[in-house]
Order: C-alpha cells, then sequence, then structure tokens
C-alpha cells in the first residue's frame, strides 16, 4: 500500500461523516408552534353602530318605494305655504307662512284685524292650505270654477267651511280675484288692477255705484257690468 492511501481514506471518511450528520440534523424532528388565538369579540374595537341595520340603535327608517323623501314629514317640500289675506286687515297680501299655520297665523302676519271688523264667522283655528285665500270681514263671493273649497278660501262660514254663491251669482267685487274680474266684460288686466285697488285704499265696494269712481270705468262700461257684479 502506497504511503499516501490511508491519508486519502481518511480524507474520505471524514468527509461521509460530515455529510451523514449534516443529513441527519437537517431531518431532525422540530418544534411547531400552535397559533395564537384570536382575539375575543369583546375585546376587538368597538365599531360605530349602523342606524341602517334592523334592531340597532336609533333605527333610521328607510323611504318606502313610490313616495318622495320626506313625503312622510307632511306640508310643502320647503316646508311653507303661500295664502292671500285680503280685507279688513291693516297689511292685506300674499304671505308665506310655515306649514301647519293656521287662520289666526295668517291674520298676525297681515298685521291684525281693523277694529271694529265683525269675525265671528270666522273660524280663526282652521289650519290653512297652501294657495287659499282667507277674506275677513267681507261677504265671500263666488268660488272659482274647476277648484275645490280648500284651493281657494273665502270668509269662513259657520262650521269653518267656506262659503259663497254658486258661479252663476254675480261676482262679489270685494272678493274676486284679478283673474275673476278679468271675465267680466271689457274688463283686462289694468282695469281689474284699479278695482282692486280702489278696494283697497277704500276698504272695499259699499255698492255697485262705486264702481263709477273706478279709474277707467266710464257710463257705458258701467252698465255692462252693473248686472254682473255685487259689492
Amino acid at each position: 500500500m502506497a504511503p499516501r492511501t490511508p491519508v486519502v481514506l481518511g480524507l474520505v471518511l471524514l468527509a461521509a461523516v460530515g455529510v451523514a450528520a449534516f443529513h441527519f440534523w437537517s431531518v431532525r424532528p422540530q418544534a411547531v408552534r400552535a397559533p395564537e388565538p384570536v382575539a375575543d369579540e369583546a375585546a376587538a374595537p368597538a365599531l360605530p353602530p349602523d342606524p341602517l341595520r334592523p334592531g340597532g340603535p336609533d333605527q333610521v327608517p328607510r323611504p318606502t318605494a313610490g313616495s318622495p323623501p320626506d313625503a312622510d314629514a307632511g306640508g310643502s317640500g320647503s316646508g311653507q305655504i303661500v295664502v292671500d289675506v285680503s280685507g279688513k286687515v291693516r297689511r292685506p297680501g300674499v304671505r308665506r307662512l310655515p306649514a301647519g299655520s293656521r287662520v289666526a297665523d295668517a291674520l298676525d302676519a297681515a298685521g291684525g284685524v281693523r277694529a271694529g271688523t265683525d269675525v265671528t264667522g270666522l273660524n280663526r283655528a282652521r289650519v290653512l292650505l297652501d294657495g287659499e285665500q282667507v277674506v275677513v270681514g267681507l261677504p265671500p263671493g263666488p268660488p272659482v270654477p274647476g277648484t275645490t273649497g280648500g284651493g281657494r278660501a273665502g270668509a269662513d262660514g259657520p262650521g269653518g267651511a267656506p262659503g259663497g254663491p254658486g258661479p252663476s251669482a254675480p261676482l262679489s267685487l270685494n272678493t274676486a280675484t284679478a283673474e275673476q274680474l278679468e271675465t267680466l266684460p271689457g274688463v283686462g288686466p289694468v282695469l281689474a288692477q284699479h278695482m282692486i285697488d280702489y278696494r283697497t285704499e277704500n276698504n272695499g265696494f259699499r255698492s255697485v255705484d262705486e264702481l263709477r269712481q273706478v279709474n277707467g270705468i266710464g257710463d257705458r262700461r258701467f252698465a255692462e257690468l252693473q248686472p254682473l257684479v255685487r259689492p
């Protein structure tokens, strides 16, 4: 045997031992850590309550199908109504009031009723509707054809129900609107406004003969209007 043979065999044996030791080390059993338990729900950060969730606190009602938003709130979309206060009040005219206002609120907005005015037949507790007219201290005029009693309310009758003669009755000069006056023969927008101005300045018409004092009404036009109107 050559003198280098034992040395080579020793190196080969040493290498084999090293490879065997590395193999056993790499395949040795290793301890596996159990997964950490999930934090309890009570310890999790609280989320803000969902107001739309059924059964949640302060649940917000969802709008029903087919109804516009805020339809259940009542009143108009803006929460206001527009009424026309005329007759024996200090400041007659169109007034904007909160929805649900009553006749008494409309009278206050018009400056109150004039002293000495008889308001016995006026139901001041009645709830107003948008677009109606409140006439104070004057006889009710005929309703506008095609409208209901709630659309135009004249002076309230007993029990708060609007009343008045039928459409065939003479037109009341004290309660008729400009549109109604324009239905009279020979009366246009300008003359209708003159009649309303005279009515406002003189606290209403006391007789049909006062039409002669309205600017633009002569004898011929007065003769045409006389059978068609009343104070």
